[in-house]
């Protein structure tokens, strides 16, 4: 468990909040590229860290990220005129370019001083693995720009399932590295069976029975990696069958893959209490892959049914249980909630806004929970003493080398190179060990 303290440490992320800055030195996955696809398209309205913005796309196909609200009365520049290169606001006609340069002032006298003292709030953009990004910090720490992991090269095809819920980003973070749940809350779509593990049309596959995971992690400087060791189906004295997620701070959880597609998530905090959580599913060529028509109603969060244009629930929400059906359960389904991400986010958010850690009682099957808290916790604190960012510090794997994995393989290959390019074994390597999984264990029980 955590003291009120820590949880607050690990949780806030609005104004000066050390997480939220921390953050903020980071290349941050804003909003959906096809949310804004088309020159000169409607405004969208955008909040991160409790700051409101609002997102475009100008007539050259440049992407703006300004404040809401326009400098001079402040109106929302969200019913502004996206026009001629430039986002006008409606009240007053005042017209800024994705820089937040003031480049029409028809309501004020030709030769006014006032456009060059009126430059709005404006961050810098970047597009990506079907994000737009932008670095909300200090000038002088903006890291390089990096391809995300779930778009390695140009050709990777990438679907995106989003919804904006109404809790913390730490608990659903936490949601992402619990690997234990999964044979339990998502049972009935993650079913045991003989081979690999394979996406069916309706389900996963995979094969182990075993809901008793042994959970070893490994610290790298990016974050972290962690092992779910269970018990395969078949040669189950000879092998192990193998789920390695990594962390990769603070942002994106690599979720071990299937035969089909890998599968990342992505958690964007809104504010204190909500956020913005993205389902990716990916494949190069050497996987078949799926369209994100397809994947988002697999999840049960298409767009117009299950959420609105902006994302947010509109079928099922905690004042409906979710629809959850219990019959379905009586008849054999586990929780009777359709879609895995939706048994997930009824967890999340029965937590409440914020999840009071100061209550809980932890255990073995934990350790990678305690492992997250501990390492971001640890890495607010640097931030603060040394303005170190974890991520950002030398010696570097490029984000497009990170990946998870999944396997039956036997007992014998060690779990911390499986999955991991050259770059990483050679950086894990260097990395010291000291007792770090002993050390969990007993934190965790």
């Amino acid at each position: 468990m955590l003291t009120a303290a820590e949880n607050e440490l690990l949780c806030l992320v609005e104004g000066e909040a050390p997480m939220g800055q921390l953050m903020r030195r980071h290349w941050v996955p804003a909003v959906l590229s096809d949310q804004i696809a088309e020159p000169d398209s409607r405004p969208v309205r955008v909040q991160l860290f409790g700051e409101k913005l609002v997102a475009f796309r100008n007539s050259n196909g440049e992407v703006g990220l300004l404040g809401e609200f326009c400098p001079h009365r402040k109106a929302s520049l969200a019913f502004g005129r996206n026009e001629q290169c430039g986002l006008r606001c409606l009240y007053h006609g005042w017209k800024f370019d994705t820089e937040g340069n003031v480049v029409d002032m028809p309501s004020e006298p030709s030769g006014s001083a006032l456009p060059e003292k009126a430059k709005h709030v404006s961050y810098p953009t970047r597009e990506a693995g079907g994000f737009v990004w932008t670095y909300m910090g200090p000038p002088e720490m903006m890291p390089a720009f990096e391809t995300p992991p779930w778009a390695p090269n140009p050709t990777t095809r990438v679907a995106i399932a989003k919804v904006e819920l109404p809790c913390n980003w730490a608990q659903i973070m936490e949601g992402q590295i619990d690997s234990a749940h999964s044979s339990s809350l998502h049972s009935s779509d993650m079913r045991p069976a003989k081979g690999e593990a394979t996406a069916k049309g309706d389900h996963w596959v995979r094969p182990s029975t075993d809901k008793n995971p042994r959970i070893q992690v490994q610290l790298t400087n990016y974050g972290m990696r962690y092992a779910a060791i269970r018990r395969p189906i078949m040669n189950a004295t000879t092998h192990d069958y193998v789920r390695i997620t990594t962390y990769v701070a603070p942002f994106v959880a690599l979720i071990p893959p299937n035969s089909s597609y890998n599968v990342a998530s992505v958690i964007v905090p809104r504010n204190d209490t909500s956020s913005y959580f993205h389902f990716i599913a990916w494949a190069n060529e050497d996987k078949v892959g799926i369209g994100t028509d397809e994947w988002r109603k697999f999840c049960v969060l298409a767009v117009g049914e299950d959420v609105d244009a902006q994302f947010r629930p509109i079928k099922r929400n905690a004042e409906n249980d979710y629809l959850q059906d219990r019959e379905l359960m009586k008849s054999g389904n586990f929780t009777g909630i359709v879609g895995i991400p939706n048994q997930d986010i009824a967890m999340w958010e029965s937590m409440g806004p914020i999840a009071d850690r100061t209550q809980e009682r932890l255990g073995a099957s934990d350790i990678a929970i305690v492992q997250f808290r501990r390492l971001m916790i640890e890495a607010v604190r640097k931030f603060q003493e040394m303005e170190q960012v974890i991520g950002c510090m030398e010696p570097h794997v490029p984000q497009a080398k990170l990946c998870s994995y999944q396997g039956v393989v036997e007992k014998s290959v060690p779990w911390r190179t499986l999955g991991a390019s050259v770059e990483e074994v050679g950086l894990l390597a260097g990395l010291e060990e000291d007792e770090t999984e002993r050390e969990m264990a007993r934190a965790a029980i």
